[in-house]
């Protein structure tokens, strides 16, 4: 079979980040890399279930709510893949740093996570969410669309 785009990268180098994956047609995805590959600090999973949760309820709530396709943990558990419609690299960019610091301040219930909305609910942790979130807020802060090439 091909290798697909994303495994052709240097896992090795790859810092934490935000980066261009892959465009297809108006479609882009973001390769949003919150933790340093290979390097034994993953991201947990009542973590990731919590942060796609409050990630997907600002994003579809947010003036972009109709560019946004998805948000999803990947199965390495260092990131996210955020897929926009028509969005340049400038505005993703700052639509995402603005969703981390409204989840890094978050207070309230978990969107989405009663037993009736979830298929998983007992799964997830505010906290953590939050504390990615402000960490990525720090690693985007003077993030350009120039750095997001792999």
């Amino acid at each position: 079979m091909k290798k697909i785009a994303s495994f052709c990268v240097n896992h090795d180098t790859l810092k934490k980040g935000m980066y261009l994956s892959r465009i297809d047609g108006d479609i882009s995805t973001w390769d949003i890399r919150m933790c340093l590959p290979n390097s034994g600090n993953y991201l947990d999973m009542s973590t990731c279930h919590s942060f796609e949760h409050l990630f997907a309820t600002i994003a579809r709530n947010s003036l972009w709510h109709q560019q946004i396709i998805y948000i999803g943990p990947m199965g390495c558990r260092t990131g996210f893949y955020f897929l926009t419609r028509n969005m340049t690299a400038a505005e993703a960019l700052d639509l995402f740093r603005d969703i981390l610091q409204q989840i890094a301040s978050y207070n309230g219930d978990i969107p989405g996570s009663s037993r009736q909305e979830c298929g998983n609910y007992l799964e997830h942790d505010l906290n953590g969410a939050k504390k990615i979130a402000a960490d990525m807020a720090k690693v985007l802060a003077d993030w350009t669309a120039e750095k997001m090439q792999y």
